[in-house]
C-alpha cells in the first residue's frame, strides 16, 4: 500500500517560516517526480511546487518563487518544501503527491491527506 504522509504543518505569523516534509512508503519511488500542492477553503487546489527524481529541476508557481524551495532525499523516501516569508495567503492544506515522471499527470499518481498551514497577519 502506498502512503504519502505531510507533516510540519502549524500556525504561523505573517513573515514567518515553516519546513513541511513528506514521508513516502509502500513502494519505490524511484524515477518519480514528488509534489507540493495547495487548496485553501472555498478555492481549487493549486499547484506550488515540485521536482525530479534527480533533483535537478524544480518548478515553482509564481505566487511561492523566490520564498519556497522543494528539496528530496531519495535514500529516506522524504520530500521537503521550505517556506520563508509566508503570507496569510498562503493559508491552505498542503498535500504532497507522487506521479512517475515529470511528463505523467498527477492524477495518475499518489497523493497523501495533507497538513494544514494556517499564516496569521
Amino acid at each position: 500500500q502506498v502512503q504519502l504522509l505531510e507533516s510540519g504543518g502549524g500556525l504561523v505569523q505573517a513573515g514567518g517560516s515553516l519546513r513541511l516534509s513528506c514521508a513516502a512508503s509502500g513502494r519505490a519511488f524511484s524515477g518519480y517526480t514528488m509534489g507540493w500542492f495547495r487548496q485553501a477553503p472555498g478555492k481549487e487546489r493549486e499547484f506550488v511546487a515540485d521536482i525530479t527524481w534527480g533533483g535537478s529541476s524544480t518548478l515553482y508557481a509564481d505566487s511561492v518563487k523566490g520564498r519556497f524551495s522543494i528539496s528530496r532525499d531519495n535514500a529516506k523516501n522524504m520530500v521537503y518544501l521550505q517556506m520563508l516569508s509566508l503570507k496569510p495567503e498562503d493559508t491552505a492544506v498542503y498535500q504532497c503527491a507522487a506521479k512517475p515522471s515529470r511528463l505523467a499527470s498527477y492524477n495518475d499518481g499518489y497523493w497523501g491527506q495533507g497538513t494544514q498551514v494556517t499564516v496569521s497577519s
